[in-house]
């Protein structure tokens, strides 16, 4: 179990953020980039696994800027309300992500690991050369298709679900066509497929993108 931390952004903004220790010296660190449902059980739960793995993890809480602990369901309600929220919490979400990053920089090489909105800031991230990450995995990032002309500063994976209604499987093709040094992969699967929170979870997929994702940070983190 981890435990709330406060960061501050280069504005000034503080905001909350979910910290999960490891049991013995980090390894690295893993920012853990949220959904448009805020820091909720499942990314405290993500979270914890990354420490579990030898990590010291954050999980900023993009949507303070506009109110404190926000977390929602999954469900109608839910993703109305995070796609609200989102498009208000989005003009700041890279400072925050980086002052998540600054927090957590004393561990050694920072990635990061994004899920839906987290996804696609996640590669943001990657392609800004200040943000000091050494690596970014995308989770099916809704906007990697329409930023695939970018250029990352550091290695990239990401993850796409064939079956992903938000995502057509051309524009996830397009980004790995644009994007020959990211690794790129393709599940049977639909949107939120790491989620066992939600209905589109799909064990295989998790599981699989699981170990590619740990296989990466080990290699480019450790």
């Amino acid at each position: 179990m981890g435990n709330n931390v406060i960061l501050t952004a280069v504005d000034g903004h503080q905001l909350d953020a979910y910290l999960a220790a490891p049991a013995a010296t980090p390894k690295g660190a893993v920012v853990v980039i949220q959904e448009i449902f805020g820091v909720n059980p499942h990314i405290r739960e993500v979270t914890d696994r990354f420490a579990a793995a030898g990590y010291l993890a954050i999980a900023p809480a993009l949507f303070d800027r506009i109110g404190p602990a926000i977390a929602l369901a999954y469900d109608a309600d839910g993703v109305a309300e995070g796609r609200r929220l989102k498009e208000q919490a989005d003009a700041n979400s890279q400072d925050d992500v980086k002052a998540a990053i600054d927090f957590v920089a004393s561990a050694g090489r920072v990635g990061a690991v994004g899920f839906c909105w987290g996804g696609s800031l996640a590669w943001r991230m990657a392609c800004d050369r200040a943000s000091g990450l050494g690596s970014a995995v995308s989770y099916y990032g809704g906007e990697l298709p329409t930023l695939a002309g970018r250029d990352a500063t550091c290695p990239v994976m990401a993850h796409f679900g064939l079956l992903d209604a938000s995502i057509p499987e051309q524009g996830a093709r397009s980004f790995a066509a644009a994007q020959p040094n990211v690794e790129t992969y393709f599940y049977d699967a639909g949107h939120g497929f790491n989620c066992d929170h939600r209905g589109q979870y799909d064990a295989a997929a998790a599981a699989m993108a699981w170990g590619r994702t740990m296989a990466f940070l080990e290699n480019h983190l450790t």
